[in-house]
């Protein structure tokens, strides 16, 4: 599942690394408005509209139509929908100020959105000299809701959100041992990646599939002058999959988030900057209190934050009635004073976070059956068809970290195969600026890659191999490594394919 900013990669990255260099910061709008949402269980769409100093945006959502849309829990979960799709908007010129108008928010929604802005944008904010710890959200006060732990199920229906990497072929693998498993996949609408398309067919198990309409004008940031830059997607579509689960009566959306997601790209004036920053345990953490305490929006006329004042024109604009025969944005109509109603929303874990990608690598060697057909490499995801490629780059930080974690595990015979269009990044010398980075020894990537210590693990485990003993640049790089003060033991690489800290996985998912 990869569907990142249409002006980027799959990982909603910008293309080339820029460390941050302007002299000063970049054009910043007023205010940023959410203004509605509307489900219309028929055609099974969900509309969120914002606004953003006068100018418009509406991003459409399609998934399965059916009753289930009208029920509780789906409200809940397309009001989620809609709190975390907009960061996609703000970005465009990320004003200091977020008015929530008529949506109303908890103490608990309000830190989580904060934070979700802040530290999901911290990496755009880092490229763009931007500093987004002083912005403000306006929004009105509800009541929380007693936690609602998610139904215990007598037959564990879990849907896996589907990306075709490593990751979540592994767990799809260990999950579907436990439970009756579903793929969920996001595609932009007649759109879909071979880089997914493959691996997923290859699991045999049903797709539940989600299309994801961005507004066109998104495709049009630098002619517009939007800003550009990395936003947190895996928590947009973390919270289509909650939807997405809740339409399709599964009980848990199992993601594929390891250890190392939560440690830091870098850190910047004090504070961390983490690419991966929706994949991390605090993302993680915060959303499931967010699920367990979910309800649909209360009436309009709830209390305003104390001591602010919500700001002007926070109704919603003209025309952004949902049209006639769909269902109007969860609590626009109950009488006035009356809270959110509960409702119970499938589970949200990620069967990963306590591993490393050590241990993923490992797991993934013996699945013979998906290595001819699974691929990361960011450019199998472009949104221009044109430039999307239908094999491995070879060339990119992703290919590289593949191609490094699994070298302890695979034959070297087999990972030049799977490189085989362009050739192994490590027998490429001409890379060995990527892999020191990756290592440690360079600015580390705006990707999602292991973390240093597991990286310097693999390159010495790798380097042991027979089949390598006469890779140069694995030589000269575990060489390096071996010759740090801090360079991992043989004891270090056997603890990082245990458990490694905690995790939030309920009972009978492992």
């Amino acid at each position: 599942m990869n569907q990142g900013d249409p002006a980027g990669d799959g990982c909603g990255n910008l293309h080339k690394r820029r460390m941050c260099t302007l002299s000063q910061p970049a054009h910043r709008g007023r205010v940023f408005r959410y203004l509605s949402y509307a489900a219309d269980a028929n055609n099974g769409t969900l509309t969120c509209r914002y606004e953003l100093d006068g100018r418009e945006f509406a991003e459409r959502f399609t998934l399965p139509a059916g009753p289930r849309w009208r029920s509780e829990a789906a409200r809940a979960a397309a009001r989620l929908v809609f709190l975390l799709a907009g960061v996609s908007y703000y970005k465009t010129a990320a004003p200091p100020l977020i008015d929530l108008g008529q949506t109303a928010l908890t103490e608990t929604e309000l830190a989580f959105l904060r934070e979700f802005y802040v530290q999901g944008l911290g990496e755009f904010g880092y490229r763009n000299n931007l500093d987004l710890t002083s912005v403000r959200i306006e929004a009105r006060r509800r009541q929380p809701q007693e936690a609602v732990a998610p139904e215990p199920a007598g037959q564990r229906r879990a849907l896996v959100p589907f990306g075709g990497g490593i990751d979540s072929i592994v767990v799809v693998e260990r999950v579907r041992r436990l439970a009756d498993v579903a793929l969920f996949v996001v595609n932009r609408p007649a759109d879909r990646f071979a880089a997914i398309e493959a691996p997923a067919a290859v699991t045999g198990l049903p797709i539940v599939r989600a299309e994801r309409e961005i507004d066109p004008r998104l495709l049009r940031s630098a002619e517009l002058g939007f800003l550009n830059g990395h936003v947190p997607v895996t928590g947009i579509l973390s919270a289509i999959a909650v939807l997405a689960a809740v339409l399709e009566d599964r009980d848990a959306v199992v993601m594929s988030n390891e250890w190392s997601a939560s440690v830091p790209t870098l850190e910047y004036d004090g504070r961390p900057v983490n690419h991966q920053f929706s994949k991390s345990d605090i993302f993680e953490a915060a959303f499931r209190d967010v699920l367990a305490r979910a309800g649909s929006d209360p009436a309009p006329g709830s209390d305003p934050a104390p001591g602010s004042d919500p700001a002007p024109g926070s109704d919603p604009a003209p025309g952004s009635d949902p049209a006639p025969g769909s269902d109007p944005a969860p609590g626009s109509d109950p009488a006035p004073g009356s809270g959110p109603a509960p409702a119970r929303l499938p589970g949200y874990f990620s069967w990963l976070r306590d591993r490393t990608e050590l241990w993923v690598g490992q797991e993934f060697a013996a699945l013979e059956q998906y290595h001819g057909s699974f691929r990361s490499c960011n450019k199998a995801f472009y949104s221009d068809k044109a430039r999307r490629l239908d094999h491995w780059c070879g060339q990119c930080d992703k290919c590289c970290f593949i191609d490094l974690i699994l070298a302890p595990f695979l034959p070297a015979w087999a990972l030049r195969r799977i490189f085989a269009v362009t050739g192994e990044p490590l027998g490429n010398p001409g890379l060995a600026g990527k892999f020191r980075a990756l290592l440690g020894a360079g600015a580390k990537p705006f990707e999602c890659v292991g973390e240093v210590s597991e990286c310097r693990a693999a390159v010495l485990l790798a380097a042991r191999r027979d089949d390598r003993a006469g890779d140069a640049l694995l030589q000269e790089l575990a060489l390096e490594v071996a010759g740090w003060p801090d360079a991992p033991s043989a004891a270090d690489a056997v603890a990082m394919l245990a458990p490694v800290g905690e995790n939030f996985i309920p009972a009978g998912y492992r």
